[in-house]
Order: structure tokens, then C-alpha cells, then sequence
């Protein structure tokens, strides 16, 4: 069965990584939510210890494929990719939907939308999965892409390398609506309110 096919709750399993320390309103495991938000975010920080023992947070562009989270490497950066099957990760995508202008410095915010995943990575080594997975992500810069574009020669393939993150550790935390005021605020004269903002692609090729 594919991770497509998999049937699963509507709800993340909130665990002890996935709970918040503050503001615990903001946050909830509403899978589609949270699938809606790494399908909307061009790309995903990376979180990991290196091989050398070093902590680590490389930013990398990545595509959702039913259940699991595919992130692109290179077999020689410094996850260390070509030489470990499997390690600890975090990954976290962020959207951000308007900047929040409050009367006090202190309620100055941001509207956004935030996952964080924990999870074990493997490395995916079968090469119809990574076939696949590769043509997932140049697809996902624009549809169709892949067929209007040159597949990866042995050389590049041999380059290039693909993470598995399964999604099942998951959180999506978000704010949204007006700047909060203190009562003794409400008079002040200095201006309030939300500015949008959007990303946008001004084409596609």
C-alpha cells in the first residue's frame, strides 16, 4: 500500500516534542492544515547533527508525497548523506500572512502559519522511488515541468540525493486577525493594524 493509499486520522497524535511550552491556543494537528502549509511553503528548514557532532539547520527545497516529506540533498554536503542510512531530523516550513502593527512595541506580531516535524530521515536509495520523487519535485515548480525538462544524467543522479521524512510527528502553530491591545492603549495616537503579505511567482516556465 502506498503512502497515498494510507488511511490515517484527521489528527496528528499530539507527544511531548509536539507540545508547546506557550501559547498552546495557537497551536493544533490538524493533518490537512499542516499538509496545506509544507504544500504552499517553497521550501523547509532542515534540522540535524552533522556527522561531526555539530547541530545543523540547512534550508532545502522539498515536495509532500501522501504521508511523507521528501527534502533534497547532495550525497556530498554536510548531512553527510553519502555515508549514513538514517538519523534524526526536525523540519519546519513557514508562511507568513501578514505583519501585525500594535500601539505597544510589546504586541508587535506576525499572522502566520508554522509546522514543525520530528521524525527519523532515511535515505531513499530505490530508483524507482527516487525516480519518481525527483520528477514529484520539479513538477511542484510548476506542473508538468518534468516533462518539459532533461532527467538527471548518471553522473548528476549519482550527485544528488533524497530524504524520507515520514509525517506522524507533527504540530501546526498559526496566529491570525488584529493586533491584541491593552485597554490603556486603545486611545493612544499612533496607528494600528495588518499588513498582508504574500509570496508571489511571477511566471512559470
Amino acid at each position: 500500500m502506498s503512502a497515498l493509499e494510507c488511511p490515517h486520522s484527521s489528527q496528528f497524535t499530539q507527544t511531548e516534542r509536539t507540545t508547546p511550552k506557550r501559547s498552546r491556543e495557537r497551536v493544533t494537528y490538524e493533518r490537512e492544515a499542516a499538509y496545506q502549509v509544507l504544500d504552499e511553503a517553497l521550501f523547509v528548514d532542515l534540522a540535524f547533527v552533522g556527522p561531526d557532532g555539530a547541530p545543523r539547520v540547512l534550508p532545502t527545497f522539498h515536495v509532500r508525497v501522501g504521508d511523507t516529506l521528501f527534502v533534497h540533498g547532495s550525497t556530498g554536503s554536510s548531512m553527510g548523506l553519502g555515508g549514513r542510512d538514517e538519523f534524526a531530523v526536525s523540519a519546519t516550513a513557514t508562511i507568513v500572512d501578514g505583519l501585525v502593527f500594535s500601539k505597544s512595541w510589546f504586541h508587535h506580531s506576525m499572522n502566520y502559519r508554522s509546522v514543525v516535524v520530528h521524525a527519523n530521515a532515511r535515505l531513499v536509495t530505490d530508483e524507482d522511488e527516487r525516480w519518481e520523487v525527483f520528477k514529484a519535485l520539479i513538477n511542484r515548480m510548476a506542473e508538468g515541468r518534468a516533462d518539459r525538462s532533461r532527467e538527471a544524467n548518471p553522473k548528476e543522479n549519482a550527485m544528488s540525493a533524497l530524504l524520507a521524512i515520514p509525517l506522524e510527528e507533527v504540530s501546526i502553530k498559526q496566529r491570525s486577525g488584529p493586533p491584541v491591545e491593552e485597554p490603556e492603549d486603545e486611545d493612544l495616537p499612533f496607528a494600528n493594524g495588518v499588513a498582508p503579505v504574500s509570496t508571489v511567482v511571477a511566471g512559470r516556465l
